[in-house]
């Protein structure tokens, strides 16, 4: 079950476009009955999530939060029970994300996607520490926003 909540009012969103574009992504890694919750904030709410899970006391575009925390980045979850079937969650800054656009002179819709593709690769182990990470994660999020992208 993909779970969007929409707790912020300044930035219109089109909360039905960001779940058809979550399931679809679910469907193309083979997790389309995998449950996923997505937080749509400001930058004070984002910055306090931040500063509490990674001591960094500012605001961010999108902190991933993944069920599965020691899954190592092309792995598959291995289902053994229901719960098994979290993939975890995403909170995204709306604010942020929509002053991120115009920096990257792309569309709020655009960069909305880039993110969300970057956040699920973030709940399913891949991360941009060390170059050979990066050039992993990158690869496969061009795959997926090939997917979703209009």
């Amino acid at each position: 079950m993909i779970l969007i909540k929409n707790r912020q009012r300044k930035i219109a969103v089109d909360v039905a476009q960001l779940e058809r574009d979550t399931q679809t992504l679910l469907d193309a890694l083979g997790y389309s009955d995998f449950d996923i919750g997505i937080l749509l904030t400001t930058n004070a709410t984002i910055r306090k999530y931040n500063r509490e899970y990674r001591d960094k006391d500012k605001a961010t575009d999108i902190l991933s939060f993944p069920y599965h925390t020691e899954l190592p980045a092309g792995q598959s979850i291995k289902v053994e029970t229901e719960d098994d079937k979290n993939l975890g969650d995403l909170i995204i800054s709306l604010e942020y994300v929509y002053n991120d656009a115009q920096n990257y002179d792309v569309t709020f819709e655009k960069r909305m996607q880039e993110l969300l593709v970057h956040g699920i690769c973030h709940l399913l182990g891949h991360d941009h520490i060390e170059d050979a990470d990066y050039e992993t994660m990158h690869k496969k999020e061009m795959q997926l926003l090939a997917l979703i992208a209009k």
